[in-house]
């Protein structure tokens, strides 16, 4: 089914959509794990280190949708919680790793398999916005550092709004701003609470980026395992 007469404007979310987070962060971790050398403080395995670190990054950014928590308890929590997980002694903690990680990891560039050449055949027949739940600093770097900026009109970033995803008036600037509608719009993303259900919400469709086939009971337009996939539906 083309949807190419319904839609004139797609908004993506960018980090775990286009900008692969977690394959960047991974890279980070290991470059800052041999920097720090964390075996010196007892850490002796890079990829406990990294799962252990990506576990909690996701549930501190699902609270931090939901407004739980705010940008600086994340950034203090996440890796503190880490290091105390893995019985690192609380004054052997490096006190400069979180801001080692946020200087690199936004210079990352790695992104999700076809994404520029999707970006560009999408560009050629709709307008292209991205709404994202990021911080404004590193949000912008990974766009200019990934090439990314050319392809989209607006880049709505909750930190600048001050209304995270899934919260309807994230989507309503966004809206607004492209001069779009709920009916001629559609959201790409891959978080079933920010992107799909907050879309959902004020009755945008949507398409579920779900590269890892996350088992979920919510309804959704569409449901894709990669990037390209979007040629076919749209």
């Amino acid at each position: 089914m083309n949807q190419s007469a319904k839609y004139n404007h797609l908004f993506f979310d960018l980090d775990h959509t286009i900008w692969d987070f977690d394959k960047n962060a991974e890279e980070t971790l290991r470059e800052l794990f041999i920097v720090y050398d964390l075996p010196s403080i007892g850490l002796h395995s890079a990829d406990e280190f990294i799962t252990t670190y990506t576990r909690n990054n996701h549930q501190l950014w699902a609270d931090y949708h939901l407004g739980k928590i705010n940008k600086q308890q994340l950034r203090e929590t996440r890796f503190r919680k880490t290091f105390m997980e893995l019985s690192v002694n609380e004054h052997l903690i490096p006190l400069d790793f979180e801001k080692d990680y946020v200087r690199i990891c936004p210079t990352k560039t790695h992104l999700f398999p076809h994404a520029h050449e999707t970006l560009a055949y999408l560009q050629a027949k709709y307008k292209l916005h991205l709404i994202s739940n990021g911080f404004q600093e590193s949000t912008l770097m990974k766009v200019e550092n990934t090439g990314l900026g050319k392809y989209f009109d607006n880049i709505n970033i909750s930190e600048v709004i001050g209304i995270n995803k899934p919260h309807r008036g994230i989507f309503d600037h966004a809206l607004t701003l492209a001069n779009g509608t709920v009916d001629n719009s559609i959201m790409i993303g891959d978080s079933l609470e920010a992107d799909i259900m907050g879309a959902k919400s004020i009755g945008m469709d949507c398409i579920f980026f779900n590269p890892r086939n996350v088992k979920h009971d919510i309804e959704v337009d569409h449901e894709i395992a990669c990037l390209d996939e979007l040629t076919k539906i749209l």
